[in-house]
C-alpha cells in the first residue's frame, strides 16, 4: 500500500493531502475495511453468540479403566447447547464385543471391533486404534487384549506401551519381580530382535482361535437369527 501511494504521488499532479484522502477512501479502505470488518464480525460472534461458532473439543471417545474396572463412553452431541461433555460409565463385564462389518470404497467387507453395553443402547468402536480389516483375526485379536488388560488377577499385556507404567500396578510388578523381568525389556531391544517379535505377534493374531472357543453366552442368552 504505501508503494502504491508513493507512485500516485509522483504520477499525479494533485495536491498530496487531497490525493492521500482520495487514496485513503477509494483504494486503501477496501485493504484495511474489508479485513476489520470481518474481524469484527468475529469478535462480535465469539463474544455475544458462542453457540454459532463453540464447537466439542477434541478429547477422548472412550475409556477402559483397569483400576476400576469401568467402562466408560463420552458423549459430545450436546455439548454446543450444554457445555458439559456427557459421559456414560458401567462396569467392563456388562459390555458385549461385535465384530461390525462394513463396506470400503471399492464394496469389500471390512470388520472392525465394537463394544455394546448389554443393557442400554451405549456402545462405541475401536476404528481409531485399528483400522478395520478383511480378515476377523485383528479383531478378535484386539478383544483378548482388553479382556486380558481389565483382568487384575492378571498382569498387563506385555507390550512397549506398558512398560513405563509395570511398576505401578500391584499385580504386574510382584509378576515382574518373580519372573526377574528386564524393566527395560523392550526399550533396551535390539531392532532386529523387535522385528521378529512383530512377526511372531503377527503368526499369533493370524492363529487366533477366537470362534473355536466354548461359547458361555450360550448359557445365559438365545441367539435370533
Amino acid at each position: 500500500m504505501a508503494l502504491t501511494h508513493m507512485t500516485a504521488l509522483y504520477k499525479f499532479n494533485e495536491p498530496a493531502w487531497e490525493l492521500t484522502k482520495s487514496l485513503f477512501i477509494e483504494v486503501h479502505s477496501w485493504f484495511i475495511g474489508i479485513p476489520f470488518i470481518c474481524g469484527l464480525i468475529g469478535h462480535i460472534v465469539v463474544e455475544y453468540f458462542p453457540r454459532i461458532w463453540l464447537r466439542a473439543p477434541k478429547g477422548p471417545l472412550w475409556e477402559l479403566n483397569r483400576r476400576t474396572g469401568l467402562v466408560t463412553i463420552f458423549d459430545y452431541k450436546n455439548f454446543k447447547k450444554t457445555g458439559k461433555i456427557g459421559e456414560f460409565t458401567a462396569p467392563f463385564y456388562e459390555f458385549d464385543a461385535y465384530i461390525i462389518t462394513s463396506p470400503d470404497r471399492q464394496g469389500s467387507a471390512m470388520n472392525g471391533l465394537s463394544l455394546a453395553h448389554r443393557y442400554s443402547d451405549k456402545g462405541t468402536n475401536f476404528n481409531g486404534i485399528i483400522v478395520p480389516d478383511n480378515t476377523t483375526h485383528m479383531p478378535c485379536a484386539l478383544w483378548d487384549f482388553f479382556q486380558n488388560f481389565m483382568d487384575i488377577s492378571r498382569p498387563l499385556p506385555d507390550i512397549p506401551v506398558h512398560e513405563a507404567h509395570r511398576h505401578l500396578d500391584p499385580v504386574t510388578a510382584e509378576y515382574d519381580q518373580k519372573t526377574s523381568r528386564d524393566p527395560r525389556y523392550w526399550i533396551d531391544m535390539d531392532n532386529d530382535i523387535f522385528k521378529a517379535k512383530l512377526k511372531e505377534m503377527r503368526k499369533r493374531y493370524n492363529d487366533i482361535d477366537t470362534f473355536r472357543r466354548v461359547n458361555l453366552m450360550l448359557k445365559h442368552v438365545k441367539y435370533i437369527d
